[in-house]
């Protein structure tokens, strides 16, 4: 993309389902950012799904502000704008190319919706100049399907959120009653854009990493299935197991676990009092998508955020009881290609200082 041209897509942004139309270079929108690009961290990074991560970490861009700002964000100061540097697309491309030098698995833009076409322009660079990583896109999932098709050919893995079926919770939480419905279609274009996911065998020296699994021939796109209403699922659970493999698994040692190169991980992060809305957001990419996706069931809420006096009922963590409902009724539906967290992950030390590294 010509950088020439940027400015044309800030000075009336509608990037997101915000669809502020105002003109970045003189004010801000709900992102809370103007037409500049900001970032608050460029590093490895070790946090993330296993064949995200893998051995090296992956070479991770935090971007200032976000066009969610959900109240019990995680990243609360960088989501808020109060964390980052102002560079240029020339010097992100830069970024990349400097985490590709040191090992990175991939390029991971986090938070990017806001900056898509200042990203394009620094990937386009970047690829000229010698970037081979496959590139992750790891986004709240509110941008407009048009920000979406901006991407295509650019990115190689997407790592979207569905945060919320109900349009209470969403409204509540997120002040995007409307969260759900855009989420399943970009999810949608996502997977028309890069289809079933495909993986590399690399090495990886820890042998509690879970092992992958490759999916069979690619399919066709699936019908996207969207219903109005849901039956309340049955509570008879079985006990958490370990999700059967696939006949295609791969047979990789102890030590071994590969990369994802292409495809989708759809995150969901389960909420204190929400395990509900959990399964209905479960049983939807399940039936839409069975196990052409990849699912990430999260247990990591933390309760850090600094506004959640307002919520008193985000003011804690989940409960074990809880998040084994979740992950169990997964399970009953079939669901094979999934991450989970084990143990204690509601922790502060997920979460890297934004202190300007690498920037």
């Amino acid at each position: 993309m010509d950088t020439t041209k940027l400015s044309s897509y800030y000075n009336n942004c509608l990037l997101c389902h915000r669809q502020c139309g105002i003109n970045r270079s003189e004010k801000t929108g709900y992102c809370g950012m103007p037409d500049g690009l900001f970032a608050a961290r460029a590093a490895l990074h070790y946090w993330e799904e296993p064949c995200i991560s893998g051995a090296g970490g992956s070479g991770t861009i935090f971007f200032s502000g976000c066009s969610l700002r959900c109240v019990h964000c995680q990243n609360h100061d960088i989501a808020l704008g109060l964390s980052g540097k102002e560079i240029t697309p020339s010097w992100l491309a830069e970024i990349f190319l400097n985490l590709q030098e040191k090992g990175a698995a991939n390029i991971n833009l986090v938070t990017p919706t806001h900056y898509v076409p200042s990203i394009i322009a620094a990937l386009s660079k970047a690829k000229d100049e010698g970037l081979t990583l496959p590139v992750v896109y790891n986004t709240g999932n509110y941008e407009t399907l048009d920000t979406l098709k901006m991407l295509e050919g650019y990115i190689d893995v997407y790592l979207p959120d569905f945060k919320y079926w109900s349009g209470t919770l969403s409204g509540r939480y997120s002040a995007a009653p409307d969260y759900a419905v855009h989420a399943a279609e970009n999810i949608a274009e996502m997977f028309r854009q890069v289809g079933e996911a495909k993986f590399s065998a690399i090495q990886f020296p820890s042998p509690q990493v879970p092992k992958m699994q490759l999916p069979a021939a690619q399919k066709a796109a699936p019908q996207l299935v969207f219903p109005v209403s849901m039956q309340e699922p049955s509570t008879n659970y079985p006990t958490m197991q370990a999700p059967v493999a696939a006949a295609d698994e791969i047979d990789l040692s102890e030590s071994e676990t590969c990369l994802m190169t292409r495809g989708i991980i759809v995150r969901h992060l389960v909420l204190p009092g929400a395990v509900f809305d959990s399964k209905k957001i479960i049983r939807f990419l399940y039936k839409t998508y069975g196990d052409r996706i990849y699912l990430s069931i999260l247990n990591q809420y933390t309760p850090i955020a600094k506004n959640l006096g307002a919520f008193p009922e985000l003011n804690r963590k989940i409960t074990q009881a809880e998040y084994d409902e979740v992950v169990d009724y997964a399970i009953k539906l079939g669901v094979e290609n999934a991450f989970i967290q084990e143990g204690e992950t509601a922790v502060e030390s997920f979460i890297p200082e934004f202190n300007g590294e690498g920037i």
